[in-house]
């Protein structure tokens, strides 16, 4: 085949013979292939007249093309698209394939002008005999011309232009004509061919040639082999009821019709021909479905991620419709940070220890991201993705993502939330050696009311009276921030938060990033802050720690690193980091997490026996219905939650049988944190055992200073001495003393204490009794027995705290 450009003295002769053959044989209206009715109106004036009155620019719009989103290491996740297209030159289709489809349409395409005359003629005379409009006669052109109208106006969201478009009527047939004639002014053969094979519809939701190609047999069109090509072309003619995959009789008997022409041609040989019939459809065919849904997907919650991730980005539209206009439409690549075998490492973990449709109706899922980097590696979850009803086991929600990601309303993250507490302590000047002064609690509570939280109500406190439970049960008084950490004493972060002021510490979870996965703020009710009531996700939690595993520099989330439009670059999002916390008190918060891993929750799942160095926390929530692990390296950050998504207000979550395995209680130590170790082991296998900076001297050895004498004071003198001297105080219970009652007649601790830690004095109450031992003075003498806190713990935690 060769290609040309109609001359228009070619055109012009044509158009006029065409004209002249119609008016003669008195068919204008017949032979356009319409009843004489049809063209009563307009045979009273000059069929010439008509034709050229009808306007002849033709414009066609930019193919909608595939677009693709693309894991880090290049591998297809989905290809979003509102048509299953892949838009391909015409050097990339098989040249049999351009044979085929020319033979069965329009074996004249490359001799006339546009309009078929002999074809004109033909069908005008058969449609006359038959009283019928049977015969169409059109050009491969005119048919070009007629699918692109249509797809324009379908494009455009005109359905009743599209209907237009393939309306058997006199005018329709007559532009369609002159805008044949026209389009070959300014297109070459080959390039009208090329736009018709990318156009066509070849049936079972396959758009162009190129899509079909890799729908029915799984190759591009350039491989396409004569059977497989004449399968195609003999498709275009009734697409919906001729497709291999659902007509497959009919689709073998349109091939054979398409051999037989291109036979009849000389197009092919005899023995080309008898073998190309022979072909089965089992021979030739090997169906695959495009990733063109979610559904399709290998990673179908990614795909949902990434797709509400890209229409909020402003580079690809300055409004939501445009921008999914574009991802739809424009073949855009998008390239994700998407790492599939840390996919696979989570999706493994955490189905092995909570099987996809356990009977328990337990759920759990993982997001893992780098500090530094902001970019997010996995998320994964027990479940099967579906756009159905959400049942036990199947659901379209990312329990790992806040809301606008495609996630849930969130679940409450219990004692991970105490990290936020611990970096307020160490940038208000407390130390790793820092105490506090706490309420008993354990089974039964200690209660604390709005009017003794300091500032009153409105000033982050409980917005009712609040019981709150340790699982370790703690005797009241003085307590490490460390062994607190470890124990995970909720009466003391409580005594830490009023002692800091609630509303500090609620401050630095919203400027290290924590919001509720709804995407409002943190409440401002001290359950809501202090013990994780708020209800967020994974996404956000791991977001919120990974500042702390990067010395306090708070990163965007990156989820797409470069979305380019053929050569052209739409967008390459670049990590921004932010410096929103002091990174010797980050270091110093570090601390904590990190013995908090040797002693406290985490001891059973330190990473790689203990070799590599963490730093995380628990978390569970009340009824423990959800329970977390939060941990990181100086390289990675993995949140794990595992609860109840389908019925948590009805369920409590003890003496419960997850994957096979009876749990009497269900805490953070239990199922989450042997996930978080399962991921993170496998996920760091082969990286550097990095560790974590040391904090300065200030933080590590404290700034001691002398605790004053108030030995003799009244409580009130007492109490204003050591503020005075940067101290805050708790009155301890009264003890056997020879001072008079009420008076002071000691403190613990005595001599020196960390700047701006607790002090508790002690009252005496009479009786004569001993103390005369201590003074809480400057004489550095140890502080008396009897004024040490009843039940205060010793030693190390016996069991995980509660989190």
């Amino acid at each position: 085949m060769s290609s040309r450009t109609t001359s228009i003295s070619g055109v012009i002769s044509l158009l006029g013979a065409f004209l002249a053959s119609a008016l003669v044989l008195g068919l204008l209206a017949a032979g356009l292939l319409m009843p004489a009715v049809g063209a009563t109106g307009a045979l009273a004036r000059s069929g010439v007249d008509v034709f050229n009155e009808l306007p002849s620019e033709f414009k066609t719009d930019p193919l909608a093309q595939q677009s693709k989103i693309l894991a880090a290491d290049g591998s297809v996740i989905a290809t979003p698209q509102e048509q299953n297209r892949i838009v391909v030159p015409l050097k990339d289709i098989a040249p049999i394939m351009r044979e085929a489809q020319v033979a069965i349409e329009d074996h004249r395409f490359y001799e006339h002008g546009g309009v078929d005359l002999q074809g004109v003629i033909r069908a005008a005379i058969s449609n006359i005999r038959t009283g019928q409009t049977t015969s169409g006669a059109s050009s491969l052109t005119q048919q070009f011309v007629k699918v692109s109208l249509q797809y324009s106006a379908l494009n455009a969201g005109d359905k009743a232009a599209a209907q237009a478009a393939v309306r058997k009527d006199y005018m329709r047939k007559l532009r369609e004509l002159k805008y044949a004639i026209t389009l070959e002014k300014t297109m070459t053969k080959d390039q009208i061919l090329e736009g018709y094979l990318n156009l066509v519809y070849y049936g079972d939701q396959a758009y162009g040639v190129e899509a079909a190609a890799q729908h029915y047999f799984s190759i591009p069109a350039s491989r396409l082999s004569l059977s497989q090509a004449a399968l195609l072309a003999g498709l275009t003619q009734n697409p919906g009821t001729t497709d291999p995959v659902h007509f497959p009789t009919r689709a073998i008997a349109r091939r054979d019709v398409v051999l037989d022409r291109m036979h009849e041609l000389g197009r092919i040989t005899d023995k080309q021909w008898t073998d190309a019939k022979k072909r089965t459809l089992k021979q030739d065919m090997r169906v695959t479905m495009p990733k063109s849904t979610c559904l399709a997907s290998p990673y179908p919650y990614w795909c949902d991620f990434i797709i509400n991730y890209v229409l909020a980005m402003p580079e690809l539209g300055k409004t939501v419709e445009e921008r999914k206009r574009l991802l739809y439409t424009g073949g855009l690549t998008i390239t994700t940070t998407l790492d599939p075998r840390v996919q696979q490492i989570a999706q493994e973990e955490i189905t092995k220890k909570v099987p996809i449709g356990d009977p328990s109706r337990v759920g759990s899922a993982a997001y893992i991201t780098e500090p530094n980097t902001g970019k997010v590696l996995a998320f994964a979850q027990n479940t099967t993705y579906t756009v159905a009803r959400e049942s036990s086991g199947k659901t379209g929600i990312a329990w790992a993502l806040d809301k606008k990601y495609g996630g849930s309303g969130g679940f409450q993250f219990g004692s991970t939330a105490k990290a936020f507490s611990l970096l307020t302590a160490m940038e208000s000047g407390m130390s790793l050696n820092s105490s506090v002064n706490a309420k008993a609690a354990g089974d039964s509570p200690a209660w604390y009311s709005p009017s003794e939280w300091p500032g009153g109500r409105g000033n982050c406190g409980p917005g009712d009276r609040w019981p709150v439970h340790n699982d370790t049960p703690f005797g009241g008084g003085s307590i490490t921030l460390m062994k607190a950490t470890a124990l995970s004493t909720n009466t003391a972060f409580v005594a830490l938060a009023e002692k800091l002021g609630g509303c500090k510490v609620r401050d630095t979870m919203i400027r290290l990033g924590l919001h509720q996965s709804d995407g409002e703020v943190i409440g401002r009710y001290a359950p809501q802050y202090i013990l994780g009531a708020s209800d967020v996700s994974p996404q956000g939690v791991a977001h919120a720690y990974a500042t702390l595993a990067s010395d306090g520099k708070r990163c965007t989330m990156v989820a797409v690193t470069k979305i380019t439009q053929g050569a052209k670059v739409i967008a390459q999002p670049k990590t921004t980091c932010q410096q929103v916390a002091d990174p010797d008190a980050v270091r110093a918060t570090d601390k904590f997490l990190e013995y908090n891993m040797t002693h406290g929750s985490g001891i059973r799942n330190q990473l790689d026996g203990g070799a590599r160095q963490s730093a995380g926390k628990t978390g569970t929530s009340d009824n423990n219905n959800e329970s977390w692990f939060v941990g990181y390296t100086p390289n990675l950050v993995t949140a794990v939650w595992v609860g109840t998504p389908y019925d948590p207000s009805t369920r409590v979550m003890k003496n419960v049988t997850v994957g096979g395995k009876f749990y009497p209680v269900m805490h953070g130590a239990a199922i989450a944190a042997p996930i978080w170790k399962g991921i993170m082991n496998r996920a760091l296998a082969g990286t550097p055992r990095l560790t974590f900076p040391e904090p300065s001297a200030k933080f590590s050895k404290g700034s001691m200073v002398d605790v004053p004498s108030v030995r003799g004071m009244s409580i009130t003198d007492a109490t204003k001495a050591l503020q005075d001297a940067g101290f805050s105080v708790t009155v301890g219970s009264a003890v056997p003393s020879s001072l008079p009652s009420g008076l002071i007649v000691g403190t613990s601790p005595s001599g020196k204490a960390p700047d701006g830690s607790d002090i508790t004095i002690y009252p005496s109450g009479g009786g004569g009794g001993g103390g005369g031992g201590g003074g809480g003075g400057g004489n550095n003498q140890g502080q008396p027995t009897v004024f040490q806190p009843p039940g205060k713990p010793n030693g190390k935690p016996t069991k995980p705290g509660r989190g």
